[in-house]
């Protein structure tokens, strides 16, 4: 058996391994999209490192699009094959892939008006909302910690990892020439406490790990301060400065988890009497998603809903659709919050939000997640920034730019490190790094190597070995 690391090796985004068995059957764990490098992604989503007729099946760890977001690409360059992942999984892909697919067919298109004028000829997108909606049709679900048999030789269960609904570890069982080899991929990890899902759950023994390392060098500040930082945020910028609080944030996850604070602060009398907006078209589709798997979430959801059935709702709160809506927040001069996509802000209407308001010292923006380096998020927290474009723009900062570390859905190292600590060290035969930056994922190295794993690798993108 061979396993090839075809996309975030070394780096965060574009989620991508593949597994060759002896007898040329092909399996790719993940398929996600590179985000956050401006044009220098577009080439490398579209160098996918395999043939997709090839391709026998698909395996996914969750829905966020650097882990799924080049399935209807993979599908429009011909993979027929199945797309596995968990209940929650397909629900969510089912609105995010669409929704990723409309973003790539407006982008091509004020990509190709800057073709025109420098007498280039259009180029197609990467794919259409057509090509993630057909892909959609190979999709098979399974429930967590059931035994999914692919055939005679291959099988896989999902374990949660509490990082986003419907998050797995992907756990395969492939045997070969008489031998069981057993492989586990983490995908993304999740924290030991998160205001929504349920904690990450032992999985099963395996041979080989593949896991995540975003945050390989980094320790979290404690969660419990998390709410108070928050409401401080919030009276700050909407109370004491009136004016508006700009969150930028992924739609599926990080959103319901602020909206979940939020009304809380309702219920509780602390929230201001102000404005609250979630302005994405794909933040309130995922949203009713998460109405509907209510049942998957923790105890502190459930306890809340035994006295508020809407716990992503209050009568201050508005959900956006309609573009006109959206630009009409931009002549508001009244205090508000308005949480929007993307969590980077690389993309979506928060980049709009933030152009149309970094200007103003009443403004806060308030960075609530990873952002890889050189997207805007990141490049907002650079010290002492005074201007900064956007859209091709220079904009004066004079609002301020806070950052709240810990809403992170990521696990620090030491929580990594005890969610593998269900794992017996000794029969990990080799144990692989993906999805950080190369300097955490140096770090976390060093701390594992000290804990007794053997065997670290840290590939790089193409990198293949023998299993």
């Amino acid at each position: 058996m061979k396993i090839q690391f075809l996309g975030a090796a070394r780096e965060v985004t574009g989620s991508k391994v593949l597994i060759t068995t002896d007898d040329n059957k092909k399996i790719i764990l993940d398929c996600g999209m590179y985000q956050g490098k401006g044009l220098e992604t577009d080439s490398m989503n579209r160098d996918l490192g395999v043939d997709p007729e090839e391709i026998n099946y698909l395996i996914l760890s969750h829905a966020h699009i650097d882990h799924t977001g080049l399935i209807p690409y993979l599908y429009k360059m011909g993979f027929r094959g199945s797309v596995i992942c968990t209940n929650a999984t397909r629900d969510l892909c089912s609105i995010m892939l669409p929704d990723s697919g409309h973003i790539q067919e407006l982008d091509i298109k004020w990509f190709n008006k800057k073709r025109a004028r420098q007498g280039q000829p259009p180029v197609a997108p990467l794919y259409t909302v057509d090509h993630a909606e057909e892909s959609l049709n190979m999709f098979i679900s399974v429930a967590y910690n059931r035994r999914f048999y692919i055939n005679d030789a291959i099988n896989v269960k999902f374990t949660n990892t509490g990082h986003m609904l419907g998050s797995a570890v992907i756990n395969l069982e492939i045997k070969e020439n008489g031998q069981k080899k057993r492989l586990a991929y983490t995908g993304d990890i999740g924290r030991p406490y998160n205001r929504l899902l349920q904690s990450p759950k032992p999985f099963p023994q395996c041979d080989y790990l593949i896991t995540e390392s975003t945050y390989g060098n980094r320790i979290h500040e404690p969660q419990n301060q998390i709410e108070e930082e928050l409401l401080q945020v919030v009276l700050h910028t909407c109370v004491e400065k009136k004016g508006k609080l700009i969150i930028p944030s992924f739609s599926v996850g990080r959103t319901q988890e602020i909206v979940f604070l939020l009304n809380n602060f309702y219920n509780e009398g602390k929230l201001p009497r102000i404005k609250v907006y979630v302005d994405s078209p794909l933040s309130v589709n995922a949203t009713e998603v998460f109405r509907m798997n209510t049942d998957t979430m923790n105890a502190e959801v459930k306890d809340v809903m035994k006295y508020d059935d809407d716990p992503f709702g209050f009568n201050t709160l508005k959900y956006i659709k309609k573009v006109d809506e959206s630009k009409a927040l931009n002549d508001s001069e009244e205090p508000c919050i308005i949480i929007s996509a993307s969590g980077m802000a690389e993309a979506g209407r928060i980049k709009h939000h933030i152009a149309n308001n970094i200007h103003k010292p009443s403004t806060t923006i308030l960075i609530i997640g990873y952002c890889s380096p050189t997207s805007l998020g990141a490049r907002l927290q650079a010290p002492g920034l005074r201007e900064i474009s956007i859209f091709g723009e220079v904009h004066a900062v004079n609002a301020e730019v806070k950052r709240i570390e810990a809403f992170s859905g990521h696990a620090d190292y030491k929580e990594m490190m005890e969610f593998l600590s269900c794992q017996d060290k000794e029969l990990v035969r080799n144990l692989f790094l993906v999805h950080g930056e190369y300097d955490a994922q140096q770090f976390y190295r060093d701390r594992l190597l000290e804990a007794g794993y053997r065997n670290i690798e840290i590939p790089e993108r193409g990198a293949m070995f023998e299993l």
